[in-house]
């Protein structure tokens, strides 16, 4: 399954675009995958990228719409979103410290931990890529691990 979702970027459409990731999953996948622990992890790390974007990249540009594009084969999850900011130097990116308040730099960090793979891509024909992928875990597999824990 493919589909994307062209969507303001303002943050007022947050709720939307949880409800599209979630509601475009469950319909492919109906009871097949361990939702009470997959959504929110899943909407958390979308929510990260999306919130980014707005408040980030197209902070003064919010009349861009923020694109996000999904593909599941079978339970491999890629999620991309592609603004048109000016984009991020990951290079200079300092994971926050655990004893000192950083107000910035959470997001990366949680989505590397959220996800089996964070890519980054910068000025592809203009726009940038943040491409998330993992695995969704099988409900069934879920409740094997449970029992042999």
């Amino acid at each position: 399954m493919k589909t994307e979702l062209n969507i303001p970027s303002d943050l007022k459409f947050l709720a939307v675009v949880e409800r599209w990731l979630l509601d475009c999953l469950e319909i492919e996948l109906g009871d097949s995958v361990d939702w009470a622990r997959q959504s929110s992890r899943l909407r958390l790390a979308l929510v990260e990228a999306y919130s980014n974007v707005v408040r980030h990249a197209h902070k003064e540009q919010p009349h861009i719409p923020v694109q996000i594009r999904l593909e599941l084969k079978d339970r491999d999850f890629v999620l991309e979103i592609w603004d048109r900011g000016n984009g991020y130097d990951l290079s200079t990116y300092l994971p926050p410290k655990p004893d000192e308040k950083q107000e910035g730099g959470y997001g990366w960090l949680i989505m590397n931990r959220l996800m089996d793979r964070v890519e980054y891509q910068l000025q592809i024909n203009g726009r940038n890529c943040l491409k998330l992928e993992t695995n969704l875990i099988a409900a069934d597999s879920q409740e094997k691990k449970q029992e042999t824990s």
